[in-house]
C-alpha cells in the first residue's frame, strides 16, 4: 500500500510578512502542513536544526545565507530511521534565498530518494520556488520531482483549496 511522508522545515519566532516583520508562534510552513494532516493520511517529520538559526528574523537571514555560501549541512536534531516505507514525499520548506534551508538539503543528502516522487510545497513572500525544484532533483537523483506549489507565507492559514487543488491533483487527496 502506497504511503506517504510530509517531510517540513518550518520556522516560528520573528519573521517577515508582506513588508513587516512579526512574531509568530507557529511558521507558516508548519501552518500548511497542518492543513494537509486534515487532508490526506501521512506521516510527518519536522526538519529541526540542532543548532536553530537565530528569532531575529534579520539575523537569521544572515545566518541562512552564509550557510548557503558554505554549503553547510546543519547537524539536524533527529532523523527517520529509514524512507523506504513511502512510495511519496510531500517536501515543504520557506524558500531560503531562492532555494531550501540548508538542514533540507542535510535530510534530502541522507537517504535514496530513488523511484519515490517528491512534491516541492514552498512557502515565500513572492520569491515563488526559486530553484529549489531544480535543487532537489540535483540531490536526490532518480527521484520522480513533480510540479511544485508556491503558498505566499502571510496567507498560509487560508491556503486550504490551494493545497487540496494541488494534492489532488497528484493524486493525494
Amino acid at each position: 500500500m502506497a504511503k506517504t511522508l510530509i517531510a517540513f522545515f518550518s520556522r516560528a519566532d520573528e519573521n517577515y510578512f508582506g513588508g513587516a516583520m512579526r512574531y509568530v508562534k507557529v511558521g507558516n510552513t508548519e501552518i500548511v502542513v497542518g492543513l494537509m494532516k486534515d487532508m490526506i493520511e501521512a506521516d510527518t517529520f519536522k526538519i529541526e536544526m540542532k543548532n536553530p538559526y537565530s528569532p531575529v528574523y534579520m539575523t537569521c537571514i544572515e545566518e541562512a545565507k552564509k550557510d548557503l555560501r558554505a554549503k553547510a549541512r546543519p547537524e539536524l536534531v533527529s532523523m527517520p530511521e529509514s524512507i523506504d516505507e513511502y512510495d511519496t514525499v510531500v517536501l515543504a520548506y520557506p524558500n531560503y534565498w531562492g532555494t531550501m534551508p540548508m538542514a533540507v538539503f542535510t535530510f534530502l543528502e541522507a537517504f535514496d530518494f530513488s523511484g519515490k516522487t517528491i512534491l516541492p510545497l514552498c512557502t515565500n513572500e513572492g520569491s515563488g520556488l526559486s530553484g529549489s525544484e531544480r535543487d532537489i532533483k540535483k540531490a536526490c537523483p532518480g527521484a520522480i520531482v513533480k510540479s511544485g506549489l508556491s503558498i505566499t507565507g502571510s496567507n498560509a492559514a487560508g491556503s486550504g483549496n490551494k493545497v487540496k487543488k494541488w494534492l489532488s491533483a497528484n493524486g493525494l487527496a
